[in-house]
C-alpha cells in the first residue's frame, strides 16, 4: 500500500501539471480560510439523459443577498478533496474568483473517479439526432440544465473553464450550447491528438510526456472511487530518473509497451489504440473536435502559451475553427502569452526557464483579461476594453500586440534561405549544394540537458548550445541583424531533403541567438528551479519553436509513402506560430536534426507499415541531406510583420 500511495502521490503531482493548476501561485492559507468561512459545500449526483450519474461538488456563497453566476469545471483529474467538509484551497480559474463571488461547480466526467459510466478518451462528438445518445456536449448540457433549475440563488448564467484535458471538455461543452451558457474559456484545449496536441505532432509520437502521463492516467478505473491508489499498479522496473538512458534502454515502441506490461501487469488501452493506428485514419478523425465546433452560442476566450509544447496547436486551431464556423458568436477572442502549459493560471509570467520577458504577464492576464471577461458576460460588470480580437505577447520585444485575425494579414510570408557554410539569408543563394549528417537512433540528439524521466516544460526556452555542436545537427544562422525583424503567425519550413533510408524524421528548430555581450537586467536571474547549469547568457541560443515532421507523411497523413533512397524530396510542413521580434544585434538560427530524444519517439529510419510496432532491431543509421540553392532551395518561411 505504501508503494501505491507513493505512485498515487506522483500521479497527483503529474496531473496538476496537466490541468489548470487550480491552486494559486502563493501559499493560499488566507484564501483557504476565506473560502471555508464564506462558502458552503455539498456533493451531489447529476443524472445525465442516459441515466448515468455524474459526481458533482458545489461551492455556494453563504451570502444570499444577491444572485450569483455559476462557474463550471468538468475534469477527468478529480474534483478532490472529497467530502462535504473538505474544501479546495482555491476556487475558479485563479485566486481572484473566490472573493469575487460565484457559485463554483466541479464535476468528475463520465467514467472517472466518482462518476458512473464508461470513460472514453477525447470522446467523439456526435450529431445527437438520437436524444438517448450521449457525448461530452450532452453531458455538459444536462449538467447546466440541472444546475440552473436546482441551485438556489443563481442568476441564470453559466461560464465554463478548464486547461488542457479540461479545456477539451470546455470546447466540447460549447457545441450546441445550452442557452444559459454565456461564457466559456477553453485554455490549452486538447483538439487533435494526431496532428498537433499532446500525443503526436505531425503524426510523430511524443514519447516521454505520454509514457509519464498514461502510466497512471491510462490505468482503468474498475468502479467509482475517490482513492486512486486503490487501483493504480506501480512501475516495478528500473527507476532511473535519467530519461534519456531510461527510454534508450527500453528499445522500440513495441518493447516500451511490453516492458510496461511486464513491470505492472497492466495494458494501457489508449496506448495500445495509439500503437495500432500509426496513420490518420477515421478513428483519429472522429477524435478531432475542431470541425465539430459549431453552434457555439457563448462568448469564447481561447487561451494558450507560446511555450506550451502540449497544446499550443489546440489553442490556435480552436480559436480559428470557432471563428470560421460560428459567424453569429457573441465574441470570440484569442490570448497567447509567454507561458508553458497552464502557466498563465499560476505563474507571474516574467520568467520561463532561462528566458526573461520583463513584465509579469500571467498576473496581467488574470487581472486584465480573464476576470473582466467572465465578469462582463456573467455579471454585467468588468471592463473588457483591453481584450482585443487576437491578443499576442511578443516574446522578443516583450509587449502585447493585437490583431484582427490569426494569421495576421499584416504579415508577409518571407523566405529565409539555407546557404552553404551554415549561412541563412533573406536572399536566394547564389550557389547550390547540400549539407549532410549521419543520424543514429542509438545515439539520438537529446532535447534537454536536464536529468528527468518526465520532461521539463521550460525546455521550450532552453539554451541550444548543447545541441549545436553535435555532428548530427545542422546549424544555419544569419549575420548579426541590423534592424528588428518581427514575425507574427505560423512558421512554414519548405525543405528539400534526402535520406539513405526509406523514412526519417526531420526536426526543425527556430532559435533567437542573443548578442555575445548580453546580460540579464540588473538584479534579475533565472528562478532557482530552472538554473540547472550556470547559464552564461551572452550568446544564449533561445529556442523559439521546434517541431518534427516524419518524411513518410510528406504527401498525406492518411497514406504514408516511403522515401526513395538518396533522392531529393520536397518536405513542407507548418509549425505552430509565434509572435516574436528578433532584435537588432541578435541572429536568427535554424537547427535541423532527425532525432529529439526522448521527447519524440525514434523513427526506425526505414519505412514500416506501422513504425509503432518496431523494435530496437529495426533501428538503422541514415545519412541525411538538406539541400540549398538552385531548384532544390530549402527555406524557412517566416510571417514577417509589415512595417
Amino acid at each position: 500500500m505504501n508503494i501505491k500511495k507513493l505512485l498515487f502521490s506522483h500521479f497527483c503531482i503529474l496531473i496538476l501539471c496537466f490541468i489548470a493548476f487550480a491552486q494559486p501561485s502563493q501559499q493560499p492559507t488566507e484564501l483557504a480560510k476565506y473560502i471555508q468561512e464564506n462558502y458552503t459545500k455539498r456533493e451531489i449526483y447529476i443524472t445525465a439523459r442516459d441515466g448515468m450519474k455524474l459526481f458533482t461538488a458545489i461551492y455556494e456563497p453563504k451570502d444570499k443577498s444577491q444572485k450569483y453566476p455559476i462557474l463550471l469545471n468538468r475534469t477527468p483529474y478529480t474534483v478532490a478533496p472529497y467530502g462535504a467538509d473538505k474544501f479546495r484551497q482555491s476556487l475558479g480559474p485563479s485566486e481572484l474568483y473566490a472573493r469575487e463571488g460565484y457559485i463554483f461547480v466541479y464535476q468528475d466526467v463520465r467514467g472517472r473517479w466518482m462518476s458512473e459510466g464508461e470513460f472514453v478518451d477525447v470522446r467523439p462528438d456526435i450529431d445527437n439526432t438520437d436524444k438517448s445518445k450521449i457525448d461530452e456536449s450532452t453531458d455538459t448540457f444536462d449538467t447546466i440544465d440541472y444546475l440552473i433549475k436546482n441551485v438556489e440563488n443563481n442568476n441564470g448564467r453559466v461560464g465554463t473553464f478548464g486547461i488542457s484535458y479540461p479545456g477539451f471538455y470546455v470546447s466540447a461543452g460549447s457545441i450546441d450550447s445550452h442557452p444559459a451558457l454565456k461564457a466559456c474559456s477553453p485554455q490549452a484545449p486538447v483538439s487533435d491528438w494526431f496532428n498537433g496536441d499532446d500525443m503526436h505532432h505531425n503524426g510523430a509520437l511524443f514519447l516521454a510526456q505520454n509514457f509519464s502521463f498514461f502510466s497512471a492516467f491510462g490505468q482503468a478505473r474498475p468502479q467509482p472511487t475517490s482513492d486512486g491508489s486503490s487501483y493504480l499498479k506501480p512501475w516495478k522496473g528500473r527507476n532511473t530518473q535519467d530519461g534519456y538512458e531510461f527510454f534508450l534502454s527500453l528499445g522500440g515502441l513495441k518493447e516500451v509497451a511490453d516492458e510496461y506490461e511486464k513491470s505492472t501487469g497492466v495494458r494501457i488501452k489508449m496506448w495500445d489504440e495509439m500503437m495500432a493506428r500509426p496513420n490518420y485514419d477515421q478513428w483519429w478523425k472522429d477524435r478531432n473536435i475542431l470541425p465539430k465546433l459549431k453552434n457555439v452560442g457563448c462568448a469564447t476566450m481561447t487561451v494558450g502559451g507560446w511555450y506550451d509544447n502540449e497544446d499550443l496547436y489546440g489553442a490556435l486551431k480552436t480559436y480559428q475553427h470557432i471563428e470560421k464556423q460560428n459567424p453569429k458568436i457573441p465574441l470570440n477572442v484569442l490570448v497567447i502569452g509567454p507561458w508553458d502549459h497552464g502557466g498563465w493560471s499560476r505563474a507571474d509570467g516574467d520568467w520561463l526557464g532561462t528566458a526573461y520577458f520583463t513584465e509579469k504577464t500571467g498576473k496581467y492576464y488574470r487581472e486584465n483579461l480573464e476576470l473582466p471577461f467572465f465578469n462582463h458576460f456573467l455579471k454585467d460588470k468588468g471592463d473588457i476594453s483591453k481584450i482585443k480580437e487576437v491578443n499576442l505577447f511578443d516574446t522578443g520585444s516583450h509587449d502585447w500586440k493585437s490583431f484582427d485575425n490569426y494569421s495576421p494579414t499584416a504579415s508577409k510570408e518571407t523566405p529565409l534561405y539555407l546557404n552553404a557554410n551554415g549561412k541563412l539569408t533573406f536572399e536566394m543563394p547564389t550557389s547550390s549544394g547540400a549539407e549532410e549528417y549521419v543520424s543514429d537512433p542509438m545515439n539520438p540528439v537529446p532535447y534537454t540537458q536536464k536529468i528527468t524521466r518526465n520532461y521539463p516544460r521550460d525546455f521550450m526556452t532552453e539554451d541550444q548550445r548543447f545541441a549545436s555542436t553535435r555532428p548530427d545537427v545542422l546549424v544555419f544562422q544569419t549575420e548579426v541583424l541590423t534592424e528588428d525583424i518581427t514575425i507574427a503567425g505560423d512558421i512554414k519550413p519548405n525543405l528539400f531533403i534526402a535520406s539513405s533510408g526509406t523514412d526519417s524524421d526531420f526536426i526543425v528548430k527556430v532559435i533567437d541567438v542573443f548578442p555575445d555581450n548580453y546580460q540579464y537586467p540588473a538584479g534579475q536571474k533565472p528562478p532557482q528551479n530552472s538554473a540547472w547549469t550556470v547559464l552564461q547568457p551572452g550568446g544564449y541560443q533561445m529556442l523559439l519553436r521546434g517541431e518534427p515532421m516524419p518524411a513518410r507523411f510528406r504527401n498525406s497523413f492518411e497514406k504514408p509513402e516511403p522515401l526513395k533512397p538518396n533522392q531529393a524530396t520536397k518536405l513542407n510542413f507548418v509549425m505552430p506560430g509565434a509572435a516574436h521580434t528578433f532584435k537588432k544585434g541578435h541572429r536568427i538560427m535554424i537547427q535541423i536534426q532527425s532525432t529529439w530524444f526522448p521527447l519524440v519517439a525514434r523513427n526506425p529510419q526505414k519505412f514500416m507499415q506501422n513504425y509503432k510496432l518496431g523494435t530496437q532491431a529495426d533501428f538503422q543509421k541514415a545519412t541525411q541531406k538538406v539541400y540549398f540553392g538552385g531548384k532544390n532551395s530549402s527555406a524557412i518561411i517566416l510571417p514577417v510583420l509589415k512595417k
